[in-house]
């Protein structure tokens, strides 16, 4: 018996065609779970959200994160952290004001180093890019915005 060059295309086909499907189904098995396991546990909190700050507020601590911020942060966050810079307005944005107190009350210190190392929304994070230490001294400029701002009088 002898093939055609269409007869054998069409088996090639065939077996290509069945050989992918075996291993997209070899491929579902491996992934599914077992039946028979115990509850999951809880995820654990990341090691950021049961520490406290380390890094004091210094003056020093403080003008180094505030350089940084100048350069990474205040294109959306605002150069005083208005949340009113101009690639978060060009982008639609609504962010917080961090000169309100009652803003930042809310957060912990290690809940705002979380958002700044991993993100939030459209927000990219910094992750590894940036030392932890540095991270910190972000949080205390961040609380230092609600400082400087002066009480209205009542």
């Amino acid at each position: 018996m002898i093939l055609s060059f269409r007869n054998l295309e069409a088996i090639v086909l065939t077996l290509s065609i069945w050989f992918a499907w075996q291993q997209g189904a070899s491929q579902e098995k491996s992934q599914e779970k077992p039946k028979e396991t115990a509850p999951a546990a809880e995820p654990a909190k990341s090691e950021a959200a049961e520490k406290k700050n380390p890094v004091k507020p210094t003056p020093e601590n403080l003008a180094a994160a505030k350089k940084f911020f100048g350069y990474d942060c205040a294109m959306c966050h605002g150069a005083s952290g208005d949340g009113k810079g101009d690639l978060a307005a060009s982008m639609g944005l609504k962010m917080k004001d961090w000169n309100d107190s009652t803003t930042l009350s809310a957060l912990s210190d290690s809940e705002i180093f979380e958002v700044i190392e991993k993100g939030k929304g459209k927000m990219t994070g910094e992750g590894d890019r940036v030392p932890a230490e540095m991270v910190w001294k972000l949080v205390n400029y961040v609380r230092a915005f609600a400082k400087q701002k002066t009480p209205a009088a009542p």
